[in-house]
C-alpha cells in the first residue's frame, strides 16, 4: 500500500468504554450496567415480560393506589360514603357494636371450613390415581354449578342447625372448587415424570407418593391460597341463613338491609385486610414448606 492509499482509509472508530468521561457521542457509554436498569427501569414497566426492581414496584403500587383513593374521593355518585365517613363508621362499629368480636367469630368459621375442605378435598383428588374414583370425583366438581341455599333443608337433616349447618356449607362451597382444581393439577403431570420415577425402580404406590402427593404439594397451597379467598366470598350468604352465631356476614347483611353504606363499606374494608392476611399466611406457608416452588420463576 502506498502513501495516497494509506492517506484515503477512513479511520478506525475509537473504542466506547463504559465510565468514559465528557464523551458526548456515547451517552450509553458513560453509564455502567446498574445505571442504566435504574434509568429504564420505570420505562419497563409499560413493556411486557419485564422484571422491575422492589423500589419501582413499591412506587407503582403507591401510585395506584393514590389513583384509587383519589377516584374514590372525587366520585360522582354522592349517596356513596367518603373515606372520612368509612373510618368513623368502622370506630363505630369496632367500639360500640363489637365488630372485632364479630370477626373473630367469622375467621374461626372460615379457618375450621378451610381444615376440612383440605382435607376431603385433597383425598379426593389423590384418589383419582385409581380410576374407579375418576367419575365420582367428576360427579363432586360439577356441584360448583349449584348453589348451596337449595342444599340448606337437607343439609340440616343431616347435619342439623347452627355451627354444623354453616359449618357443612363452607365446606361444600369450598370444596367443589378446591377438588376440581387439584384434580385438574394431578390430571396435568407430565407423563415424563412417570416414567422418570418408575426408571428408579420405584413401586407404583411410591410413584404416586413422589409425583402426585410430594410433586404436587406446593400447588396444593396455591390452590388452597386461591379457594381460602373463595370462602370468604361465600361467609356472607352462610352467615345469612344461620345467623344464631353472629359473624361478620350477619352484620353486614343487618347493615346493608337498613342501608348504612358507611357502615357496610367499613365491614368490606375489614373482610378484605383480613383476607390479605390470611393469603399472604398461606404464602409464607407454602415458601417455608416448599422452598423449591419458586426457583424456577422468572419474577422471583
Amino acid at each position: 500500500m502506498n502513501e495516497s492509499d494509506a492517506s484515503q482509509t477512513p479511520a478506525a472508530p475509537e473504542p466506547i468504554l463504559a465510565g468514559a468521561p465528557g464523551n458526548g457521542k456515547i451517552p450509553q457509554g458513560d453509564l455502567g450496567p446498574r445505571q442504566r436498569s435504574r434509568r429504564w427501569d420505570a420505562f419497563a414497566a409499560f413493556m411486557p415480560n419485564r422484571l422491575v426492581s422492589a423500589a419501582t414496584m413499591r412506587l407503582i403500587v403507591f401510585v395506584e393506589l393514590a389513583a384509587a383513593l383519589l377516584v374514590w374521593v372525587m366520585s360522582p355518585f354522592k349517596v356513596l360514603p367518603r373515606p372520612d365517613e368509612t373510618l368513623r363508621a368502622l370506630q363505630t362499629l369496632w367500639m360500640g357494636q363489637g365488630l372485632g368480636q364479630e370477626l373473630g367469630t367469622s375467621f374461626k368459621l372460615n379457618v375450621e371450613a378451610l381444615l376440612w375442605s383440605s382435607v376431603i378435598s385433597l383425598l379426593l383428588a389423590y384418589s383419582t390415581v385409581l380410576p374407579v374414583f375418576r367419575p365420582i370425583v367428576t360427579a363432586i366438581s360439577k356441584g360448583r354449578f349449584l348453589s348451596i341455599v337449595g342444599f340448606t333443608f337437607i343439609f340440616t337433616l343431616i347435619f342439623g342447625g347452627g355451627h354444623p349447618l354453616k359449618l357443612s356449607l363452607l365446606v361444600f362451597s369450598i370444596t367443589v372448587f378446591y377438588v376440581t382444581s387439584m384434580a385438574a393439577v394431578i390430571a396435568a403431570i407430565p407423563k415424563g415424570d412417570f416414567d422418570h420415577a418408575r426408571t428408579l425402580r420405584m413401586r407404583e404406590w411410591r410413584v404416586v407418593w413422589e409425583v402426585v402427593i410430594l410433586g404436587t404439594a406446593d400447588k396444593a397451597f396455591e390452590v388452597l391460597r386461591q379457594n381460602a379467598a373463595m370462602g370468604w366470598m361465600m361467609l356472607t350468604m352462610v352467615e345469612g341463613i344461620v345467623r344464631s352465631e353472629g359473624g361478620v356476614g350477619a352484620m353486614l347483611l343487618g347493615e346493608s338491609k337498613h342501608f348504612l353504606l358507611p357502615e357496610v363499606f367499613a365491614i368490606q374494608i375489614v373482610i378484605l385486610l383480613m383476607g390479605m392476611v390470611q393469603d399472604y399466611a398461606i404464602g409464607a406457608a407454602r415458601r417455608l414448606a416448599c422452598p423449591y416452588a419458586d426457583l424456577t420463576l422468572e419474577r422471583k
